[in-house]
């Protein structure tokens, strides 16, 4: 028989079991409310069509012009690293909202707006109010890639808009072309990105082009490490004064092509930006850089994988913020 001493033993466990567990499931649940409203099938009801949509929407604009992949690439990455992944990048200026396009790291260079605007102009029409503006370009990053030949990924899907955009923030967390390693690296890690994940998510450099005035300073610099013959080639669309919108190519070898071309211009010292050399240049990403330059199979998987984790950078899910009607301005 249990005694009476065993019997109270029993009944203070299963207490403080019981404890223990909604401990665990409080715990649990405030730290993944973000993840539990997104799911890949989030439209599958209230927008059937909406993936096919964007899908199409996408096709046609980067058929029009390839580079507009790799501008729709950026501009997700540039909305997910301030504020999280909300679309506060495409808000224009309003009496309330003081736009983030005007930020140094995006003026005159983010573009792919108007891709976006129409994409999202085709899915009100057949659900209006449903689908937001930051799922499609979470998803507008992905069929970019797709387009171009590089990889694809399943886009979780449930994030709402934001009502507010920040200046500030983005010039001071967007990454810019001069930033050091360290620098890139801290900036990365406060949005819970590897050093892996960064210098995968660089080698959407492999498409793309950037201005005379990013990369003057590198071509010119006599101390630079830079390889002196493509350093000659690229001073021939970027003199040395003048000229600041001029474009190259961020790979030369293959520009229009979703390849690991990109890592093996690093190790040869052919990085147009310095942002991009410092990633092979003794340092601690060497070897990342020399494994994706070995095999383009590992960094097209570690690409989707770096980008799903960018994706989903401090969203607004559930009730918080809004679907905007229009992409450009707050309802």
């Amino acid at each position: 028989m249990v005694n009476n001493k065993m019997m109270s033993w029993m009944r203070n466990s299963n207490k403080n079991a019981a404890v223990l567990l909604l401990i665990f499931l409080f715990l649990s649940s405030s730290t993944s409310t973000c993840k539990a409203h997104l799911s890949s099938h989030f439209y599958d009801h209230t927008c059937p069509n909406a993936l096919s949509t964007i899908r199409s929407a996408i096709r046609t604009a980067v058929s029009r012009e390839r580079r507009m992949a790799a501008s729709l690439v950026r501009l997700h990455f540039h909305d997910c690293f301030v504020q999280g992944c909300d679309a506060s990048i495409l808000l224009k200026d309003s009496p309330s909202i003081t736009s983030e396009r005007n930020a140094f790291q995006n003026k005159d260079s983010v573009r792919g707006f108007e891709v976006i605007d129409s994409a999202k102009a085709e899915v009100e029409k057949t659900c209006p109010g449903v689908v937001s503006c930051a799922d499609i370009l979470a998803l507008a990053a992905r069929d970019a890639s797709v387009a171009v030949g590089g990889p694809s990924w399943s886009v979780k899907l449930g994030r709402r808009d934001s009502t507010t955009a920040s200046l500030a923030l983005a010039e001071a967390q967007l990454p810019r072309a001069t930033d050091d390693l360290p620098k890139l690296l801290s900036n990365f890690a406060s949005k819970g990105l590897t050093a892996e994940d960064m210098v995968a998510l660089s080698g959407a450099h492999t498409l793309g082009q950037a201005r005379c005035i990013t990369f003057r300073g590198r071509i010119y610099n006599s101390e630079s490490d830079i390889d002196a013959g493509f350093a000659t080639t690229r001073q021939r669309r970027c003199p040395a004064t003048g000229g600041d919108q001029n474009l190259a190519a961020l790979d030369l070898v293959t520009p229009n092509s979703f390849d690991n071309k990109y890592f093996k211009n690093l190790i040869q010292k052919k990085g147009l930006l310095a942002s991009d050399q410092i990633l092979f240049s003794g340092g601690s990403t060497d070897s990342v850089v020399s494994k994706y330059s070995q095999s383009p199979a590992t960094f097209k998987s570690d690409f989707a994988s770096a980008m799903i984790k960018m994706s989903e950078i401090d969203l607004l899910t559930g009730s918080a913020g809004q679907i905007r009607r229009i992409c450009s301005a707050v309802n």
